[in-house]
């Protein structure tokens, strides 16, 4: 009885923990209607960067139909600040797609879109360290045009005579400070240093996953025997062909002297003659 009571608990307990684990598990799509209201953000992008160029064609119609003394005058900078102002727009539209694709992508349920034609190249190996690099990249270069529009505006504060405690009003109308300046490009830079060690840490963590496992170490043994080459037989020498040349004539002349057949002067004469011909 005992342990009929044990088990029934036991697995009513591992039913719970199951439960539980599963809600957690579906708790991810409580994200899905925040990556919906970043959508409606970028709507809202889309308008402000119509508004935006609809402003800088009205200064460049205005310039058309209202010349000055000097004819149509149409400033550089104002074009370029407002140039600026759009791209500024597009980078931040392109940080929310990145955040929206990227992050419904890796948090909260894959999208079917395997093969299609227009899949972004970056979606297909995207993770939560490659999202974070990319979106530290992004960041800095929307503070890149910040503080480009920054530098343009208050290009003429020195010829103004603005301290670091005054401001002045720049080309656009917009008050600046030396300080304020000064703390946009610290804070640019703190921005591109974090960029650097995300993408570090990224390689780093990259180059840890690749390192090849130790090779298994063999058991110690006795070892191989030691190969043992066995020199080939020479073929032997074709003795009939020396016989027959001078140099077997001469060993057998030198034969017939050792065995008294031939005197000295005989084979002497015999060698000389052999040689003459060799």
């Amino acid at each position: 009885m005992t342990e009929t009571s044990t088990a029934t608990s036991f697995r009513s307990q591992s039913g719970w923990v199951k439960s539980v684990g599963l809600m957690i598990f579906f708790s991810r799509w409580l994200q899905a209607p925040l990556y919906i209201g970043l959508i409606v953000a970028q709507v809202i992008y889309v308008i402000v960067f119509m508004v935006e160029l609809i402003h800088l064609g009205e200064g460049v119609l205005h310039a058309f139909t209202h010349p000055g003394p000097d004819g149509i005058v149409i400033e550089e900078v104002t074009i370029m600040l407002g140039v600026l102002g759009l791209i500024d727009v597009v980078m931040i539209a392109n940080l929310l797609i990145m955040v929206i694709i990227g992050g419904y992508e890796t948090f909260v349920s894959k999208i079917a879109i395997d093969g299609h034609p227009d899949q972004p190249e970056w979606l297909s190996h995207v993770n939560a360290n490659v999202l974070k690099v990319k979106l530290a990249m992004a960041i800095v270069g929307i503070s890149s045009i910040h503080l480009l529009k920054t530098f343009i505006e208050v290009g003429d504060l020195a010829a103004r005579g603005s301290t670091s405690t005054a401001g002045q009003e720049s080309i656009t109308g917009d008050v600046y400070t030396w300080d304020g300046v000064l703390w946009q490009v610290i804070i640019h830079m703190v921005f591109i240093v974090s960029a650097i060690a995300l993408a570090g840490i990224d390689r780093m963590s990259q180059g840890a996953a690749h390192t090849p496992a130790p090779a298994p170490e063999l058991p110690a043994g006795p070892g191989p025997e030691p190969l043992v080459l066995e020199a080939a037989p020479r073929p032997a020498a074709d003795t009939r062909a020396i016989e027959a040349g001078p140099v077997g004539q001469l060993l057998q002349l030198g034969r017939l002297r050792d065995a008294g057949i031939v005197t000295d002067a005989e084979f002497d004469a015999k060698k000389t003659e052999l040689l003459a011909r060799f």
